[in-house]
């Protein structure tokens, strides 16, 4: 494990870690990949970004801490999430999930109204599960998911990780960084607020839904920085996943389709120190805010573009979900039946990586300056964790009682896991719990 987090920061800085400590073992979470060390090793570089920080304000910021029970706990925190007592739903729409193809297996994304219906549209059936599955069941695995993509909806089949290398947007993602972390612009150096925390008056504008890019944000406001989210009222949002990610972030809603809606968006921007953003590739520039106007808004912004399939390659504007990259890549491959990761891994590890990089990026602007873009994709980071190597799939019970906490929120009593990676110099945590969505106005705080 501390070979991962040591390339990992070598990706990130081009140099050596300081100094962090590693526990526990990797049986914590079943199966043959190394999802445990990936956990570990992706919360220990965010924390040790979030040191470097520190470092900056004058503050030592001791030995980093990383615990592969906490990781794993970490990494399934939807599950763990419990309200007023109550177990979270699931987070899986009634037609989501695998099914038998004519030669092989398929994996339909439904939790969306608009991918629901054009997974009926492309495959020209009612929307119950059976219709769904007779259909599916008549046809090729590829040809159902392109059927589906062509619907504009979301789809993936089970490809052997042999299919994958082979695959044209394979070869494009082994080409590519786990990390891109470029300049764009010249933009002058920031000042720091005063604080104790490393991202204390560092205000982060996220535009993400799912589960990376909210990840990703989490992890910024446990370190101290003013996150503000941005959906819409009319667009759906799986609550499940709101009521986890949303902790220490205040939320708005901003119409990005009316003009007026763009106009306040490019207000926010341009008083942001941050963007995360999980837009398919080229959505936002369609609306007028591609890298270049970003740099324009904002000279000195640190962008993070977060993608399922990676920016190069035949599908790098491809919808994709982590249940779908698995599918893609071969991840989930099983000889009688997929068999995915044992939680949404490359979903937890792009949001932690995407912290590290933005939290780098951060660092470089205030030494050096410049308006700064840092990529990432699911299926790079699966590449990744495909490079761990291998670990006996058997898992022990695992205990997170301990790790649990709880705190208000606007959905009720939260009991929620604990903010994951130690720094001595500043502990992460969050200042509250998840606010409904839309409560807050679309304004930074003072």
């Amino acid at each position: 494990m501390r070979e991962a987090v040591e390339g990992v920061w070598e990706a990130l800085t081009g140099s050596r870690p300081g100094p962090f400590a590693l526990t526990g073992t990797e049986d914590v979470l079943p199966g043959p990949y190394r999802v445990a060390a990936a956990a570990t090793a992706s919360i220990a570089a965010a924390t040790l970004a979030a040191g470097e920080l520190l470092k900056l304000r004058g503050i030592e910021p001791g030995v980093v801490t990383a615990d592969t029970r906490h990781a794993a706990a970490a990494f399934h925190s939807e599950q763990l999430l419990r309200v007023d007592g109550t177990g979270a739903e699931s987070v899986w729409a009634p037609l989501s999930g695998n099914y038998r193809a004519a030669d092989g297996w398929v994996r339909l994304h439904c939790n969306y109204p608009r991918h629901e219906a054009a997974v009926c549209w492309g495959l020209g059936v009612p929307g119950t599960r059976g219709a769904v599955a007779k259909a599916v069941a008549g046809r090729p695995a590829r040809e159902i998911e392109h059927a589906v993509v062509s619907a504009g909806g979301a789809a993936a089949e089970l490809r052997t990780p042999e299919d994958w290398a082979a695959h044209p947007q394979g070869s494009a993602v082994a080409s590519l960084p786990l990390v891109s972390l470029e300049p764009l612009e010249a933009a002058p150096k920031r000042t720091l607020f005063y604080s104790d925390r490393p991202l204390g008056g560092v205000r982060v504008l996220e535009l993400t839904h799912v589960l990376a890019g909210p990840v990703a944000g989490r992890v910024l406001a446990a370190h101290g920085a003013d996150v503000l989210h941005v959906g819409a009222a009319h667009l759906p949002r799986v609550e499940a996943l709101v009521r986890d990610t949303g902790q220490g972030k205040r939320s708005t809603f901003v119409a990005l389709d009316t003009e007026g809606g763009r106009a306040r968006l490019k207000k926010l921007i341009s008083r942001a120190d941050v963007l995360v953003q999980s837009f398919r590739p080229g959505a936002l520039e369609k609306i007028g805010f591609g890298p270049s106007e970003l740099a324009e808004l904002r000279p000195g912004l640190v962008i993070a573009d977060l993608s399922a399939y990676g920016w190069e390659g035949p599908w790098a504007r491809r919808r994709g979900f982590d249940s779908l990259v698995q599918m893609s890549n071969g991840m989930a491959w099983g000889p009688e039946e997929p068999s995915p990761l044992p939680v949404q891994a490359l979903d937890h590890a792009t949001g932690w990586l995407a912290a590290a990089a933005v939290m780098t990026a951060v660092h470089r602007q205030l030494t050096d300056g410049g308006t700064w873009r840092a990529r990432l994709s699911l299926a790079g980071t699966g590449r990744w964790l495909d490079s761990l190597g291998r670990k006996d799939p058997a898992a022990v019970e695992v205990d997170y009682s301990d790790l649990m906490e709880d705190a208000d929120s606007g959905y009720g009593r939260l009991t929620r896991v604990r903010m994951a990676g130690g720094l001595p110099g500043a502990e992460p945590h969050w200042d509250f719990g998840t606010r409904l969505p839309g409560v807050d106005k679309p304004t930074w705080t003072p």
